[in-house]
């Protein structure tokens, strides 16, 4: 009984004991004194990021005022470099936003399985340009690897900004003073296309339509432009041989790819296969534009749509650019696959003579 008396009191004991503790370890935890420190690297945490956010917006700021006032002093001091300064600056912010709609567009088509072209036409544009600017200032990255060379290809840039930049790093003066370049550039070729087509209707069996593309090159070197229903008369030659895009001679291919400002100094099946791959770009972004409707183009849009195809824009109104892009749809939309070669013809059809046409129409 004495042994059963004393376990017992030991078992009271123990159980007070650990009772005691509990309460002690309890109102540890709550008191008012001790709960900030047991809370204290949540606190810091929380005092830690809001802290890390302020510096970093004043670090901002003071990032900004320091960069407006070298700006303010290059414009007063030096005003032609900080207008070589201000177009770089904004070119790497246009071709930033440009790699940032590229890779979206990318996953749109990835994720949601949506086809190249079904793609909007601003979407299809947009990729094409940056991969057209890619090609280009790749090889001035390779230029720029070797150490020390980035200055020597600085001294290029200056120079030869046309041969070298992309439109993102030209001034808007240099915009349009080199598209005018490249325009008479590519007109210096009309005339050896119209030469060929009508060395080539030589070959065409059917005696109507061969007098119906003879009339059609006369009228063009006559300074004429021709009516679309002139154009989709003859386009029928466009899709076997002589004219078609997979049956035209090497000679005649050589004679098209400056419209579209590809070399002709290429092996024969590489400006083959690089006339196609641009031809078919272009019927789908035509495909696309008509989807959307031109008129839902910008000023600027309008006319990089115009220059593309073929037509100096620069020298025309927006509602004259707006007139020749609806009769370049038109031709553009009756087309089959397989008569894609005459939309290549198309820019020296419609574009050669239009504005020179336009003045004697008025």
């Amino acid at each position: 009984m004495a042994l059963s008396c004393s376990s017992l009191c030991s078992r009271l004991s123990l159980v007070r004991l650990s009772v005691l503790r509990t309460n002690r370890t309890t109102s540890v935890l709550y008191s008012p004194h001790v709960s900030c420190q047991s809370r204290l690297p949540l606190c810091r945490l929380y005092s830690s990021s809001k802290a890390t956010r302020g510096i970093g917006r004043y670090i901002t700021s003071r990032l900004q005022l320091v960069n407006s006032k070298y700006e303010g002093f290059l414009k007063r001091r030096f005003p032609r470099f900080y207008q070589l300064y201000h177009t770089f600056v904004e070119g790497f912010k246009l071709l930033y936003q440009d790699a940032k709609d590229v890779r979206r567009i990318k996953s749109k088509m990835f994720f949601d399985g949506v086809k190249y072209q079904d793609l909007p036409y601003r979407d299809m544009e947009k990729l094409r340009q940056f991969r057209k600017n890619t090609i280009k200032a790749f090889p001035l990255v390779v230029m720029s690897i070797p150490p020390f060379a980035n200055y020597l290809v600085f001294v290029l840039m200056y120079f030869f900004p046309r041969q070298l930049l992309i439109p993102h790093f030209w001034t808007p003066r240099q915009q349009v003073e080199f598209r005018e370049v490249y325009n008479s550039l590519r007109a210096r070729h009309h005339w050896p296309v119209l030469k060929g087509l009508e060395n080539t209707s030589q070959q065409v069996k059917d005696s109507q339509l061969q007098s119906r593309l003879k009339d059609l090159c006369t009228k063009v070197k006559s300074g004429s432009s021709p009516q679309v229903s002139e154009i989709l008369a003859v386009r029928t030659l466009f899709s076997g041989p002589p004219l078609g895009i997979h049956r035209m001679c090497v000679d005649h291919m050589r004679r098209i790819s400056p419209l579209l400002f590809l070399s002709p100094r290429l092996p024969g099946f590489l400006i083959g296969r690089r006339l196609n791959t641009h031809a078919f770009e272009l019927l789908l972004l035509d495909r696309a534009l008509s989807r959307m409707g031109h008129h839902q183009l910008s000023d600027s849009e309008l006319r990089q749509a115009c220059y593309l195809r073929g037509l100096n824009s620069d020298s025309l109104s927006v509602n004259q650019c707006r007139e020749w892009l609806s009769q370049w749809l038109e031709v553009s939309s009756s087309l089959k696959d397989s008569e894609v070669s005459l939309l290549l013809h198309n820019i020296v059809f419609l574009s050669a003579n239009y504005p020179n046409a336009l003045k004697r129409s008025h």
